[in-house]
């Protein structure tokens, strides 16, 4: 068997670096790319910043030994924890649901929800002190405590080398957070990942001027992750969007947060052909603009983000800091509620071009911009309702207490191909998303 390094990885026989492993054996013949079967595909040469350096080929190399079809989310976690980080492809057939245990199992003795909210009701606790200093023994201890346990219940830690696939049209998760953490080397696809669920929101009162509830729990995370390929997947708020929570302290009760979150000094990300649907805070892109976190972040989150539908969303598509993002050929969809696509934070490098986007009446251009912190972006060729418009000019023109500067300081190179924006909405609309993997 003849080897070769592609990207600077050992993955078998090839045909060229932008070739695809082919079978568990690692032999490999001279077929052509769309022959080579979903899970032993890698992401292509110049396919955005996952594709730099060594590139990201997940499992391909994965012997027969490494490779696993699971069904159950016990099953699901047991095959990510075996062989360490030795290349491994794990396959999901059907639904898994990582959201069956009800709120109550996951409850510590003596929490009650009833006594958390008249102990902290604004009116009797106030609104200048969070609740960080609470004791174990009080209803937020014991909320804490709550929360622990559906933590170490419903997060699924992805080791390096790992490809995840779904098998067929309904592949998915619902309820489960996936945590790629410290690792390189991932490929997520082909999966629906319907929101988890957090059962033990926190209240604080310092939060905005009115206090607010405040989740854990993204679909995914990238925290310090390297070379990672999320592709072909959907996700969505499924059964439990949040126009069907309650309201406490005349605040919504949250019970999400992110559905893909890059953050903590992560790098070399490309996210292609997915579907971002029905949620609030969508994609963060660096989590804090304090010094240390800058310190970590600086100089990395360098994302691609290409042919993805963004469909009724409030915010966050992406929201960035301190990144070098490239968001080019997606397809924003805005509805009633919508509150930006782009959100530019500290230090972002955002370049955003050669997308479209389709308002509903009443949301206006300028909106699809927000300015968080003083930092320029490129934004070229893009389309709004089927006319070519100036983002940075039409926000600032509508918006100009919070005026934009153009110039990311950056010019993308690794893009494999791109689209003319006028035809994003019909290619990306009909192929993007988990189900439509070919």
């Amino acid at each position: 068997m003849r080897t070769q390094i592609c990207h600077g990885r050992v993955i078998g026989t090839v045909l060229g670096c932008t070739a695809l492993v082919l079978a568990a054996t690692g032999t490999a013949a001279a077929h052509p790319a769309h022959r080579v079967a979903p899970e032993r595909q890698v992401l292509a040469a110049g396919d955005g910043w996952g594709s730099y350096s060594t590139g990201t080929t997940g499992g391909a190399a994965a012997d027969a030994a490494h490779v696993k079809t699971v069904t159950t989310w016990d099953g699901f976690k047991a095959a990510l924890a075996a062989g360490g980080d030795a290349p491994k492809i794990i396959k999901v057939r059907g639904t898994i649901d990582a959201d069956g245990p009800s709120c109550d199992s996951f409850a510590a003795d003596s929490w009650d929800f009833d006594s958390y909210l008249a102990t902290y009701d604004p009116e009797v606790w106030g609104r200048t002190s969070n609740l960080d200093a609470e004791p174990a023994d009080s209803p937020e201890g014991l909320r804490r405590a709550s929360a622990a346990r559906q933590d170490a219940y419903i997060k699924a830690f992805v080791p390096a080398n790992t490809t995840i696939i779904g098998v067929g049209p309904d592949a998915g998760f619902k309820g489960a957070s996936l945590q790629i953490k410290g690792v390189d080397n991932v490929i997520v696809r082909n999966l629906t990942f319907e929101s988890p669920l957090d059962c033990f929101p926190q209240w604080d009162p310092t939060d905005t001027a009115d206090g607010n509830w405040n989740s854990e729990y993204d679909s995914a995370v990238l925290y310090g992750a390297t070379h990672v390929w999320m592709d072909h997947n959907t996700f969505t708020d499924g059964d439990h969007p949040d126009s069907t929570l309650p309201h406490y302290y005349g605040r919504i009760f949250e019970q999400h947060d992110g559905e893909l979150d890059i953050v903590k000094g992560s790098d070399h990300v490309t996210a292609s052909w997915n579907v971002f649907a029905d949620h609030d805070k969508t994609i963060l892109i660096g989590n804090s603009d304090s010094a240390s976190t800058a310190a970590v972040d600086r100089g990395h989150l360098k994302v691609t983000l290409h042919h993805n539908l963004f469909s009724n969303l409030v915010e966050r598509a992406p929201r960035v800091r301190f990144g070098q993002v490239d968001s080019y050929n997606n397809h924003f969809v805005a509805e009633e509620g919508f509150g930006y696509s782009y959100g530019i934070g500290l230090e972002s490098q955002l370049v955003a071009q050669h997308n479209a986007f389709t308002l509903a009446d009443g949301v206006k251009a300028g909106s699809i911009l927000k300015k968080w912190s003083e930092s320029s972006l490129t934004a070229d060729d893009n389309w709004v309702n089927g006319v070519r418009t100036d983002l940075i000019a039409v926000h600032n023109a509508q918006i100009p207490a919070e005026t934009l500067t153009a110039g990311a300081g950056w010019t993308p190179v690794l893009r494999t191909h791109v689209d003319r924006p006028q035809a994003v909405p019909h290619l990306v609309d009909r192929s993007a998303g988990a189900g439509r993997l070919r």
